[in-house]
């Protein structure tokens, strides 16, 4: 008589374009949650690596300071830390891979002698331009 054919199903591996959209949704969800959380907290990231990396060259410039008998004026800049530029007793350098800067790519800012001590040491953060709030805020050695 009449023969019925049935699909095997078991055989058939894969996804289904419902089952993927579906997850394609759930992945985009998630994303859309975690997202505002997590992008605020990437720029006071990168304004604690900033302290961070003003603290150690204020070590770097003191270890100077015992070396020479003063701080770097502000035309030998802070280059003299890791490049002796003929300055008696100089015993560097000071820091062991050179001059960094800023976590925004900006160099770091050095003047002696300094308005809120015997020098500054500062970066005016992501803008670039002195004042600012949050991310542009500038981060100094006398905060």
């Amino acid at each position: 008589m009449f023969k019925i054919r049935t699909r095997n199903l078991q055989n058939k591996k894969g996804f289904t374009l419902i089952e993927i959209l579906v997850v394609m949704v759930m992945i985009a969800m998630l994303a859309a949650l975690v997202a505002p959380r997590l992008f605020p907290k990437l720029g006071k990231g990168k304004q604690s690596a900033a302290k961070a990396q003003i603290e150690l060259l204020d070590q770097a410039l003191d270890q100077f300071r015992l070396d020479v008998g003063r701080y770097p004026t502000t035309q030998e800049s802070l280059s003299v830390l890791s490049t002796n530029t003929n300055i008696e007793k100089w015993d560097g350098p000071y820091l062991k891979k050179g001059l960094p800067n800023d976590p925004w790519g900006h160099p770091y800012n050095y003047q002696c002698p300094g308005t809120h001590g015997e020098y500054d040491l500062f970066t005016y953060g992501r803008d670039g331009a002195q004042g600012g709030e949050g991310e542009d805020k500038d981060i100094g050695n006398w905060e």
